[in-house]
């Protein structure tokens, strides 16, 4: 019997918009009424449920590539931080990037305001929307300009690192130097024109287990559900693991099973639907 839940948000369990909506919300109501847990698994930084659209909802959530987790009430258990000594290089290697560094506390921005949103201004206007959609209503107290490399370095728990970077040149510099890194550092975007990078041992299917474990469930009591770059390690973990009809060939490849579109609810669908297969008779608006 699954008891946990786990779910991707965009291209996955929200919308065509990257909203919540009835359907979604009723699927939550429902899991939690059977007994069960449903957790988001997001590249997003995530504080509160109702920072997305959950309306404070009973989810449990794993943020920033599932490095930071926490419970229904937003109550941090659990962190999965960067290597200081490898967050350490990686930043005085590359001192003119304006990298996000995710901490549970916000995000901590080496740069300033102007350069950070540089990159998304290179965007096409439809692509500019929907990454605004994506990266949501982060409050202006989360969001720490003017960081300096010691600033930085002086926090605790950085557990992922974000960029854009619009110079060709330095982008294949980064590339690069992460290829040389691998036993340290792990870059999983969700979309390639990004760059997410966290601990080699951590990932969206480390946070989900561990998360499986505290609540007291075994990773065969667990399904997951993604649809791209930083699915993959989570898809891959799960026995039972669906990559959405829209998602990466990657992802796809990575799951047990393949559904459908996010547009059409997939996701919240598949999850009542295996409610009502073992559980009895579940209702979805």
């Amino acid at each position: 019997m699954i008891k946990l839940f786990a779910c991707d948000l965009d291209g996955t369990l929200l919308n065509a918009r990257h909203m919540t909506d009835r359907t979604i919300l009723a699927c939550v109501d429902a899991v939690v009424a059977a007994g069960a847990h449903i957790a988001v698994a997001t590249g997003r930084a995530v504080q509160s449920t109702s920072d997305h659209g959950f309306a404070g909802a009973p989810v449990d959530m794993l943020g920033s590539n599932g490095t930071i987790v926490r419970d229904r009430e937003g109550n941090l258990l659990k962190t999965f931080p960067i290597d200081p000594a490898a967050l350490e290089d990686l930043l005085r290697a590359f001192p003119t990037i304006p990298f996000d560094c995710a901490t549970p506390e916000g995000m901590f921005i080496r740069g300033s305001k102007q350069q950070h949103d540089e990159g998304f201004r290179r965007d096409n206007p439809i692509k500019r929307i929907i990454v605004r959609g994506m990266r949501g209503p982060v409050g202006q107290n989360q969001m720490h300009f003017d960081q300096t490399t010691e600033d930085i370095l002086n926090l605790t728990d950085v557990c992922k690192v974000n960029c854009r970077v619009p110079d060709s040149g330095l982008k294949r510099e980064l590339e690069s130097y992460l290829a040389e890194h691998t036993d340290t550092l792990v870059n999983a975007p969700f979309n390639p024109i990004m760059f997410e990078i966290s601990d080699v041992g951590a990932n969206k299917g480390a946070g989900v287990a561990w998360l499986a474990s505290y609540l007291g469930y075994t990773e065969d009591e667990c399904a997951v559900y993604g649809d791209g770059g930083n699915d993959i390690a989570m898809l891959k973990r799960f026995r039972h693991s669906y990559a959405m009809a829209n998602g990466s060939d990657e992802a796809k490849a990575a799951a047990s099973a393949v559904i459908g579109s996010n547009v059409f609810h997939a996701a919240p669908r598949h999850i009542m639907k295996t409610l009502r297969r073992e559980r009895g008779r579940v209702h979805i608006s």
